[in-house]
């Protein structure tokens, strides 16, 4: 568990000016691998639908464009959107029946650049099981591009996917496998709706849409919906994703994306409503949290009689040494129970540091406590976060 102080005032404080139009994500460079093959094992098409998934349709509808569209951060290169045009393996055959949760298990399991065929209209997949990437995956890269046409549910009975190099059921391919460089998870194009992993006490619980542990994971264009975990605890978090730590403790990506975006869509969770980690760095480009909530209650470490947690409405940081970064992004519309109704962040050894640029964070209440001056954040650090033409009110 760990510990915070004092609990404090809150003073709103207002920076003037924030950033406005993402970039869309360019691609970045393709990655190698094997010929094409279809959900089923046989080598896909080279026709539109096997190179291009779901998007090779002309004029398709598409699922809303996520992420904020006043932001104008920059995208460094390993952040962009990986190109998809020559997959590894395609789920689907053209129609929406062919996309199955056993296809997209399948090619999970089996890595590589994974694209989608359902035929013309935006489909939703139901999981009936979690996707989980193997350890030794060939390659050590795993892309799930959904074209914008694509939504994984959950259905409100499971977590979503799953990544980590410490579990041995996986395949244990080091001696430290909590800081090795695969394998490399990125979601990209895809909706996340429904996930739940709320008794799923696996790394300590969390992660209602996805669970990462060790390697490397991005989100890029990617939506979260309702996703949940455990309402109760002082350190588990993330509805829709949590992860725990990564390759020489480089940091999670999060670009153009939306989690929550509506009132009814967010994630619920005991803390993070959004996002959650320990000792992992966060860098969020271009990216709108909202509606989310931390309805845990006791804070951390618990108070007598809680059952603990409340805290980081949208994002829940705990650990060491890491950062967090919100550049062109908007919080807004997040609560919390405890303390951070839009971010909490606990460096316990003080070294950890969080900058806030060209973004915006209002109406984030916090019930129980926040850092002066910094409304809807509760920090410890080695000093108060960086704020650059970014707007910081009640």
């Amino acid at each position: 568990m760990r510990r915070f102080g004092a609990l404090l005032v809150v003073i709103a404080l207002a920076v003037t000016g924030c950033g406005d139009g993402p970039t869309e994500g360019n691609a970045g460079r393709a990655l190698g691998g094997e010929p094409s093959v279809a959900a089923s094992g046989q080598p896909a098409s080279p026709g539109p639908s096997a190179s291009a998934g779901p998007s090779a349709s002309a004029g398709a509808a598409k699922l809303p464009v996520p992420g904020n569209p006043n932001g104008k951060a920059s995208v460094p290169a390993e952040a962009q959107a990986v190109d998809t045009s020559r997959p590894t393996r395609v789920i689907g055959n053209g129609t929406a029946a062919s996309c199955t949760s056993e296809a997209v298990v399948s090619a999970v399991a089996a890595g590589g650049i994974i694209t989608f065929s359902c035929g013309p209209a935006p489909v939703t997949i139901t999981m009936k099981a979690t996707a989980k990437v193997r350890n030794a995956v060939a390659g050590g890269k795993v892309v799930l591009d959904g074209g914008r046409m694509v939504t994984l549910s959950g259905e409100g009975k499971r977590r979503i996917l799953y990544m980590n190099t410490c579990d041995q059921a996986l395949g244990w391919t080091t001696s430290h496998c909590q800081d090795q460089e695969t394998p490399q998870l990125t979601v990209q194009n895809l909706t996340f709706a429904d996930g739940n992993s709320t008794g799923d006490k696996t790394e300590g619980g969390g992660g209602g849409a996805i669970l990462v542990r060790g390697g490397r994971f991005k989100v890029v264009n990617s939506r979260f919906v309702r996703n949940r975990c455990d309402g109760t605890g002082p350190d588990l978090g993330g509805a829709a994703v949590r992860v725990l730590s990564q390759y020489h403790n480089q940091p999670v990506y999060v670009v153009n994306s939306t989690f929550g975006g509506a009132a009814g869509q967010g994630g619920v969770c005991a803390n993070g409503g959004a996002l959650s980690s320990i000792g992992v760095s966060w860098v969020v480009l271009n990216s709108v949290l909202s509606y989310n909530s931390a309805v845990g209650r006791g804070a951390n470490p618990a108070r007598a009689g809680t059952p603990g947690g409340g805290s980081g409405g949208a994002i829940y940081c705990d650990g060491n040494r890491f950062t967090v970064r919100l550049a062109g992004t908007l919080v807004e519309q997040n609560k919390a129970n405890e303390g951070g109704g839009a971010v909490f962040f606990v460096s316990n050894d003080r070294t950890g540091t969080m900058s806030l640029e060209n973004s915006t964070l209002r109406k984030n209440p916090s019930a129980g406590f926040e850092t002066p001056g910094f409304p809807g954040i509760y920090f410890l650090g080695a000093r108060p976060p960086s704020v650059q033409a970014s707007s910081l009110t009640k």
